[in-house]
Formats: C-alpha cells, structure tokens, sequence
C-alpha cells in the first residue's frame, strides 16, 4: 500500500503507483488511533474505505479515485487545499459514482481531521483515554460466534494471536499449522488405537484453536488476503474430511467397516453449506425492512431478546466449534461408529431446524430476487452442457412446475432408483437419463422463485446421494473409499464456485463446468458404469474419476486464487 498526504500532489503521486497496489489519501492533520487508520484503509472487502481524514482505493478503483482527486482539486484554490478535507470530499466523489465507500464502524477508537489547535488538543486527550490495545484485541474476535468457540477457545486463542502478531507470524502460516496439525489427528485416527483415539481428539481441538488464533491475527494484524480468506475457508473443509477419512480407517483397522458412514456425513455436512450458502445469496440483497417483516424474523428477535436462547439457538444448528468439539470427545471416549452416527443425528437434526426456518422465511417474505441472486444460483447448480443444451429446449415451453420442485423430483427419481435396484442393475441408469431430462426444467428460467435458492442443495444431494448408494452396493472392499474420494473433489469444486462468488469474482470458467461433466453429467457416467463394471472395476473407475476430478478443479482453483485481484472474505470481529 502507499499512503500520501492530501497537500501534496495526489494525481502525481496515484500516477505513480503501480497498478496492482492499493493506493491511499490521508489528511496531513490526521489525529487518531493507528489502528483506525489502518482498519480504514486496508478494509479488503471494499473498493474503496473511509473515515474522517482518509480515504483508499484497490486497484479495480484507482481510476475512479484518479478522477474525484482531479475533479476535486479542481474545484478548490491552491489556498483552501489545506483548510478543506479533501479526503471526505474524494470519499463523497466517490460515492456519488457508484464505487462502494465503506465508513467502518470505530467504537471507542478515535479517527479525527481537526480544525484548529484547541479540537487537537481534545482529539489528542481523547486519544489518550483510550486502551487502544485491549480495543485491538477484543475486536479481533468474530462478532457472531458459537457457545463453544466464545466461552471456551476465544478467551485465550486472541492472546494466542496477539502472541503470533508480535512474532512476526502471518495467518496463513497458522492456518497451514492448523491444517497439518489436524492432519496428524486424521493419521492418529486411522492407527485405530484407543491412544490413537484420545490423541486425535486433543490434536483436534489443538487445530481448533489455531483455525480461530489465524482469524483473530489477521483482524488484529489487518492482514487480510485474497489467499488467505481462499486458504482458510478450504482447509477447513479439508481438515473435517480428512479427519472422517483418518476414523474410517482406524475402525476399519478394528475390523468395524464405517466408510458409508464417514461418505454419509460429509455429503449432510456439504449440502447443509450448500443450504446456507444458496439461501444467503437469494437473501443477500434484502433490504433490512424486507427482512424483518417477516414471522419467523420478528419470533427470532423476540427469542434473541430472551438472552440465553440465542446460545441454545446457536448451539443445537452444531456450527463448527461445537462439531469438532462433538467429534473430538467422541473420538476420545467412543468408537469411530458412535462418533458418526451421533454426527450424523446431531448434523441431521441440524439440518431440519436450519432448512425449515429457512422455508418459512422465504415463504413469509415479500422480496423480489434480484439478476445477481438468480445468477449466482444458477453458478451453484452447476449445470454442465447436457443441461445445458436441454434448457434451451426447455425455455420453450411454458413451465408446469417451480424450479425447486422440478430439481426435487428428478433428485428422488435417481437415488430411489440407486437404492431399490440390485448393484449392475440398468434401473439406475434409467433414473440418472430422467434426472438429466428433469434437471433443465429446473434452470431454464431465472431462480427468482421464493424457494428456487434449494435447486443448489437438490441437486448435490442427488448426485452424492448416488455415488454413496451406488459404492455401498457394490459391495467390495474399497468402494466406498473411492466414492469418498470422488465426492470430496466434487465438494471441493463445488465450495470454490461459492467462495469465488462470494468474493465477487464470479463463477468458475466455463471450460471448467464443461471439463468436470455437471452434476448431471457425472451422475449418469456413475450410474452407467455401475452398470456397465463388476464391482472390482467400478472401485478402480471410481478412483480414476475422483482423481481426473480432483486434478482439473485442484489446479484451476489454485490458479486462479494465487494470482486472483477478488476481495477477500473474511468475518469481521465485534465493533471496536
């Protein structure tokens, strides 16, 4: 980043600035907590940040921010530059345009462009009032948390941050410690020892700690990356998968098969983020009056007002904290197979409160979809070019039925087929031509429908409802295994499109789509070479899948995230 004071010559000086950098104005009479000033001017999610005396730009908005510099020193003498603000003049210029200013929210920090010596003096005891490092520390913590990570890791896991930030340390490099130390969990797992068990559950927990300490170092630091935000968001997808992986080969060590099992919590535990996921985008442009108005909005808020319901309401939807924390003393007291099916339970139930709320929300609300909400879901439903082809077709005709339903029906149709038919059956094959027929109706229209953002969640639970069901018919040891591979580079594939969309840098290449087959490409070569291989070769395809799979979506991601311009997404921590 380079900063200069708004006296000197700010059109030379964004001139001068290399493209890629994010270029700042701040106010020579700037008084205020270094901290503000930083949180203002390195904001990643925003093109452009602002606060009294400062303004910034990414590199998408210096030319934006180029023009309001000369138009505004433009409009002043030489004389008055330095009796205006001129950095809140740009900020307004820039708002004016339509480039996003942010104005984040300081707290009790202070952030000042006094006027004469006497609001200096005042600016400056203020500013001495202020701990600035306990602010600092405490806004490093998320604002919205669950019970477990609140109460039981972020007391202590923020001096652990500060601890990193004074060495030097970076987020990516506690959050790569986080994945190798769950990774060693998972190897710990798969020794199927009751010591290996209880180790595994401690390492857990240990990652656990870090996937918070590198969050909270990044919001204490300002440190935030594209690289980062993508680094954090896939490892811990990684780490949880893994760690299924590492206690489906311990059980299996012990002679207990809990693959299906392991294969069956992370297909829940993905198409329950694709519900959030999906939801959020259709909701992301509500307005806050839309929003409230809806019964189930104005029930939470009379709960939330009770106080201690908001953790139980926190609590039993099993975010992240509270589901390591599950599996951790599972894993450490239990077996691999009690471990999963009280996940699986608690996923399940979690699953229904979060889903049905989400129903109800969106049938009580009054909003109109916007052509991004649409566009995004459409980028989630992954259609690949037989859909593709089929839709066209499809625009034709008038629609019969909402798109959710559509998606729905074709979903059931192959996984009943999958699960009633004998391994080597035709009948699946069947059910997947009728998905591929069913799913276009689904997408040939904008999902602007108030329940069209569950198309996204339809179709990923009947394509790794397939897999799981057809790999546990086959019944041959490493079929299960392999389908666990193959869903996980699918999921993988399928978080990036939304990690990429919520950074709003748009979907995948469509090259990629086309590449990986769709959801309903890669249902029917499943399906088909079920029926096509004894079971021995459906393991080997299988594994030859997931491998091309992973190779193709694992080498454009990176790609694309290590040289990416998209802003970071992070979570902010509670106003200062």
């Amino acid at each position: 980043m380079r900063i200069a004071s708004d006296t000197g010559d700010a059109e030379t000086h964004l001139a001068a600035v290399p493209a890629k950098e994010r270029v700042a104005l701040v106010d020579a009479r700037f008084v205020g907590h270094l901290h503000a000033l930083r949180l203002g001017l390195t904001d990643p999610r925003f093109p452009a940040a602002g606060l009294p005396g400062a303004v910034s730009a990414q590199p998408a908005a210096r030319q934006a921010l180029t023009r309001a510099v000369a138009r505004e020193r433009s409009a002043l003498s030489s004389s008055t530059v330095v009796c205006e603000n001129l950095t809140d003049r740009i900020a307004a210029a820039l708002d004016a345009d339509g480039v996003p200013v942010h104005h984040p929210e300081l707290g009790t920090l202070v952030a000042a462009v006094p006027a004469d010596p006497q609001a200096r003096n005042e600016a400056r005891q203020a500013v001495a009032a202020v701990d600035d490092e306990a602010v600092r520390l405490r806004s490093a913590v998320k604002a919205r948390d669950g019970f477990f990570t609140t109460h039981c890791v972020s007391p202590y896991s923020r001096y652990l941050a500060r601890w990193c930030a004074r060495r030097g340390l970076t987020p990516n490099q506690v959050t790569t410690a986080s994945l190798l130390t769950a990774l060693v969990a998972a190897a710990c797992a798969a020794t199927g020892t009751r010591g290996g068990f209880v180790a595994a559950g401690v390492l857990l927990i240990a990652s656990f700690v870090l996937d918070c300490a590198d969050g909270q170092l990044a919001r204490y630091s300002l440190q935030y990356s594209t690289l980062g935000a993508w680094l954090d968001a896939t490892f811990d997808r990684a780490k949880e998968y893994a760690y299924y992986a590492g206690l489906a080969l311990g059980a299996a060590r012990g002679g207990d098969d809990v693959w299906a099992l392991a294969l069956g919590a992370m297909v829940l535990q993905t198409c329950r983020h694709v519900v959030d996921f999906a939801f959020n985008e259709a909701h992301v442009r509500d307005s806050d009056a839309v929003a409230n108005t809806s019964p189930t909005a104005a029930l939470s808020g009379r709960l939330d007002s009770v106080g201690w319901t908001v953790w139980v309401r926190r609590m039993i939807v099993l975010p992240i904290g509270e589901r390591w924390a599950l599996i951790a003393v599972l894993t450490a007291l239990t077996t691999p197979r009690i471990t999963f099916v009280v996940l699986l339970v608690g996923c399940a139930f979690a699953a229904t409160y979060t889903t049905a709320g989400r129903v109800l929300r969106s049938l009580t609300r009054k909003a109109q979809r916007t052509d991004r909400a649409a566009r995004a879901l459409a980028d989630l439903a992954d259609s690949g070019p037989i859909a593709e082809a089929l839709a066209r077709l499809a625009r034709r005709v008038p629609p019969r039925a909402p798109a959710y339903i559509a998606a729905l029906i074709g979903g059931a149709v192959v996984v009943l087929a999958a699960g009633l038919a004998p391994y080597g059956s035709w009948w699946p094959v069947l059910g997947a031509a009728l998905y591929v027929l069913q799913s276009p109706l689904a997408v040939a229209r904008p999902l602007k429908g108030a329940l069209d953002w569950l198309v996204p969640p339809f179709f990923r639970a009947a394509e790794y409802g397939t897999v799981l069901v057809l790999a546990a018919k086959a019944d041959v040891n490493g079929a299960l295994p392999a389908a666990f591979g193959l869903v996980a580079a699918v999921a993988y594939h399928h978080y990036d499109t939304v990690y990429r969309i919520r950074g709003d840098a748009g979907a995948p290449p469509h090259w990629l789509v086309r590449a990986s087959g769709g959801h309903e490409g890669r249902t029917l070569l499943v399906t088909v070479l079920a029926a096509l291989l004894p079971a021995a070769d459906f393991k080997v395809a299988l594994t030859a899948l997931a491998v091309a799979v992973a190779l193709v979506v694992l080498a454009e991601s990176i790609r694309f995230w290590v040289s990416a311009g998209a802003p970071a997404v992070h979570d902010e921590g509670e106003p200062a």
